[in-house]
């Protein structure tokens, strides 16, 4: 038996109207006015808003080795809650995902838990063997594609050098596969985070100064320059530094494989006026000035940034309740990254089209999963997200899926509750509750 979603509001990227859609065997079959269907479920959604679900491209999901962070069962339940339908897990877990037989391990690992699909990230960095063999062996194996960490990261995972970014570059360019970076000079952040302890300096505002978008940009040309000889596909990941997009739209006009992704946490703080919430928004890039920031609400609505991600990095109490230059560097937000761009677009600060572009459909097509997934057109994978645009709703502790509860989202008012969430077809989430028997998410090739 198929489900037929009767009289809501469909938004993909191009169309935004009242329409039906028609499920069957996991897959969108048909989308239009008035389908009839005998022999489906029926599901009035009148008056609800129709999303692709959502893909998150950058997820710390932290098993294996760091469940005491968090879990993926934790994890995927949050997204789940919040309409991302889709996870792309970073490779910087322990033992980092660096060989076949470690990405075969964590797929298996998670197929048991995680109750949206998934795809896992490979680290790059300079392997003991031959880099060129091990990329592709890491590729054959279905990683999703690689993060390379240009700076310091949880784990301590070292830093590729040169010829192994420009290796990686140029198989990415043949083979197709997308190689993230978190774009962030290791030397830069080092003499400027000295200079900052020395004055005996501490908090939001001296976090950034300590790891300025200086150090960023620094990295981001390093990337720029290797992609132009290589024709490779990179990915700079949570970009904060506003003066580095005027430079990258400038690139993509000639190197159009270069994408860019922000985050929820650079889009709705700023050292200003959230300083009072201390480490749990120590985060790294650091946030940045109110200017920055609406900076980065511009390149969204220019088409500058690609794509907006949660860098979802749960830690322990333990972690963040400490001095500041100690406390751990992460925020947990997957479980908000749809329902906060969904209620800024009803707001006006962005279109529904563009937040479908944004959150589903660009990852999508970076990441090579479209049309499978990323739309509501016939053929896709019948990720679909209800959402109620008339509830408005406050963030509790209580309401985070999260193993711990620490979220700097706690007390926001969000407007756009998310209602129901199919993955392929079932029907994972019903009036904002999980009601799935058990985890049912696939892992992604």
């Amino acid at each position: 038996m198929g489900v037929l979603l009767r009289g809501g509001v469909v938004v993909i990227r191009d169309f935004i109207g009242e329409a039906d859609i028609l499920v069957e065997d996991g897959k969108i079959v048909r989308l239009g006015k008035n389908i009839e269907s005998g022999y489906s479920k029926v599901v009035d959604v009148r008056g609800r808003l129709l999303l692709p679900g959502a893909i998150d491209a950058h997820v710390h999901g932290r098993e294996p080795g760091l469940e005491y962070k968090d879990d993926f069962t934790h994890t995927s339940m949050a997204a789940a809650l919040g309409g991302v339908t889709t996870v792309f897990d970073m490779p910087n877990t322990v033992p980092p995902v660096d060989s076949p037989a470690r990405l075969a391990e964590k797929r298996a690992l998670l197929s048991s838990k995680s109750y949206v699909d998934f795809g896992l990230y490979a680290v790059l960095y300079d392997y003991h063997d031959d880099v060129e063999s091990r990329v592709v062996e890491l590729v054959r194996a279905g990683a999703i594609g690689f993060k390379a960490f240009l700076g310091q990261t949880v784990g301590g995972i070292p830093p590729p050098s040169f010829g192994t970014v420009y290796k990686a570059m140029e198989l990415s360019r043949k083979l197709g596969f997308v190689i993230a970076f978190h774009a962030e000079d290791r030397g830069c952040v080092d003499f400027f985070t000295d200079s900052v302890l020395r004055e005996g300096r501490t908090g939001l505002k001296a976090y950034s100064d300590a790891r300025p978008p200086i150090c960023e940009k620094l990295s981001i040309d390093f990337v720029l320059s290797i992609a132009s000889m290589t024709g490779g596909k990179a990915y700079i990941a949570h970009l904060t530094a506003a003066t580095a997009l005027n430079e990258i739209a400038r690139f993509r006009r000639s190197f159009p494989g270069i994408f860019v992704e922000t985050t929820p946490t650079y889009l709705f703080f700023d050292y200003e006026h959230h300083e009072n919430l201390g480490t749990l928004l120590k985060v790294n890039p650091p946030i940045r000035s109110y200017k920055n920031r609406k900076k980065l609400w511009d390149a969204l609505s220019r088409g500058i940034i690609d794509v907006v991600a949660t860098d979802h990095a749960p830690h322990a109490p333990h972690e963040k309740a400490t001095d500041f230059w100690k406390a751990a560097p992460g925020v947990a937000s997957i479980q908000h990254l749809l329902p906060l761009m969904v209620s800024s677009a009803l707001e006006g600060y962005i279109s529904l089209n563009k937040v479908v572009e944004l959150c589903s459909e660009n990852p999508a097509k970076i990441f090579g999963l479209y049309p499978v997934k990323g739309t509501l057109l016939p053929g896709a994978n019948a990720d679909i997200v209800v959402i109620d645009p008339t509830s408005e709703y406050v963030v509790t502790e209580d309401s985070l899926a999260y193993k711990h509860k620490l979220s700097p989202y706690v007390g926001w008012r969000i407007r756009g509750r998310v209602d129901k969430v199919f993955l392929r077809g079932e029907l994972v989430v019903d009036e904002g509750v999980l009601v799935a028997s058990r985890p049912g998410g696939r892992p992604i090739r």
